[in-house]
Formats: structure tokens, C-alpha cells, sequence
């Protein structure tokens, strides 16, 4: 349904509107997330993503493990550069490059898989509930508006993930340049935080108007959010948290967002 131009949540409207809650915004959505995530519904709610991601992980290693390193051993790493490379480091006494490098070129591929699984599951099975308790915990009275926000959150799951597993996998070849094996991961990582959770959070409560204004509005803010939460999935022992955190960061950042925006239409 087209927006009405006089409507608040015009586009035209966006320009004139009060502006991205901005860094201010990212700081205080952070420190409810840290609030949130230490009370008991949300601590019980690690373990579902964490089993997916577990789950996950040791159905990939056992179904691909095998054929998937195979397959790099036999086309990717006999090229006549790795070849040679490889001659050179026996013929010095150092083990064979294939030895260590193809299982990391494995682990790269497979582990990343099922670490998106867990970010599905946070965003589909997790966010829900997530919401629930924010709504009656810290943003009570704000009425759900959104339309079919089951089917279109599945629906962005998918072509997200589909998006991050090609990007991944054809981007390999470039973490063989030093600044790119770090840039790259955060990248994608990014791009898979931002666009899975900033609809999630937004889909239950906001409006389909309602969310155009609000991502435009706080497209900024939602990608350094994205950021953020790349840079902790950077360090291991945080991968336990993060699904949940993630989504109650997300959540807080949209919901607060959401209220201020239907405050402007009152006043």
C-alpha cells in the first residue's frame, strides 16, 4: 500500500523527522542488552541457539568433513603454485603445506556454517521471545503493529544466509592477502547481523511504514551494531552469548527507535 505523503512516515517526512539516535543510541542499547541478558528468561535462552550451533556443527563435520577435504586437497591445493610451494618445504625438512592447510581451509568453510545456524535460530526461534520480555519488561504499551512477520522473517533468514554462505565460500581465496583475512570475516559477519536482526526487531511491532522510516532513519546506528557484534564474534568464548545478546541489542536499539518515532506522531 502506497504511504500517504502527508503521512509521518512518508519519506518525505524522514528528512524533517528528529534525527538517528546516533552513537548516543548504540551506547544505551548496549547497556540495556548487558541488563537484559542477566535476567533468568534470557539466560535460559542461550541454550537453543547454542544447541543448534552445536548440533550444527557436528552434522557438517560428519556428513563434509571428509569429502570436503578431499575435494581441496585434489582441486584447489594441486594447483602447480601450491605444488611447488609444497616440494620446497619438504625438500627443507618442514612438513607438507597440505598438512595443516587444508584442514584450515575445511574448518573455514564448516565451522562458519553452523555459527550462521545459530544466528537463524537467534533470529527466528529466539527473537520472539526476546521481544516478549523486553515488551513487558521495558517498553510496556507499545502496541504491536507488524503484518506477517513469521513468514517474512523466514523468508530473510533464508536469503540472508544464502547471501553469507556464497560470499564466504567465493571470498576465500582473498583471506590469502593479510589485511583481508580480517577484514573479511567482519565484513561478512557484519552484513549477517545487521540483515537478519534489524527486521527481526523490527517486524513483531513496527508497521511496514513504520519500518522504512525507522531503517532509514537508523541505518547508521543498525550497521554499527552489526559491527559490534563482528568484532565479539572475533573471540571464541563469546560465540556462547552472542545469539541471544545480539538479538536483545537489536531489540532494544529498534524498539527504542519505534517509540520515539510513534512520540513525534502524538506530539
Amino acid at each position: 500500500m502506497p504511504v500517504d505523503p502527508r503521512s509521518p512516515y512518508s519519506p518525505s517526512a524522514v528528512s524533517v523527522s528528529v534525527a538517528s539516535q546516533g552513537l548516543d543510541g548504540v551506547a544505551r542499547a548496549f547497556g540495556r542488552a548487558v541488563v537484559s541478558q542477566f535476567r533468568p528468561p534470557m539466560l535460559l535462552a542461550l541454550l537453543l541457539p547454542l544447541l543448534a550451533a552445536l548440533v550444527g556443527a557436528f552434522v557438517l563435520i560428519w556428513l563434509f568433513w571428509t569429502p570436503l577435504s578431499d575435494w581441496l586437497r585434489d582441486s584447489v591445493f594441486s594447483s602447480p603454485v601450491f605444488g611447488n610451494i609444497d616440494g620446497l618445504l619438504i625438500a627443507v625438512g618442514i612438513a607438507s603445506i597440505k598438512l595443516w592447510l587444508v584442514p584450515l581451509a575445511a574448518a573455514l568453510i564448516l565451522l562458519p556454517l553452523s555459527g550462521i545456524l545459530g544466528l537463524v535460530v537467534a533470529a527466528v526461534g529466539v527473537m520472539p521471545l526476546v521481544l516478549r520480555h523486553l515488551e513487558q519488561r521495558d517498553y510496556p504499551g507499545l502496541r504491536r503493529q507488524g503484518r506477517g512477520a513469521l513468514a517474512a522473517g523466514i523468508w530473510n533468514a533464508l536469503w540472508v544466509t544464502t547471501a553469507f554462505v556464497l560470499g564466504w565460500f567465493f571470498t576465500l581465496p582473498l583471506w590469502l592477502l593479510p589485511p583481508l583475512a580480517v577484514l573479511l570475516p567482519i565484513f561478512w559477519w557484519s552484513f549477517a547481523f545487521t540483515r537478519m536482526l534489524r527486521f527481526d526487531a523490527l517486524a513483531d511491532h513496527a508497521s511496514p511504514a513504520e519500518r522504512k522510516v525507522l531503517i532509514a532513519r537508523h541505518n547508521k546506528g543498525f550497521w554499527m551494531l552489526g559491527l559490534i557484534c563482528a568484532l565479539i564474534n572475533l573471540l571464541p568464548p563469546a560465540w556462547f552469548l552472542l545469539p541471544v545478546f545480539s538479538a536483545l541489542l537489536f531489540s532494544h536499539f529498534a524498539l527504542e527507535g519505534l517509540r520515539r518515532l510513534r512520540s513525534e506522531t502524538i506530539q
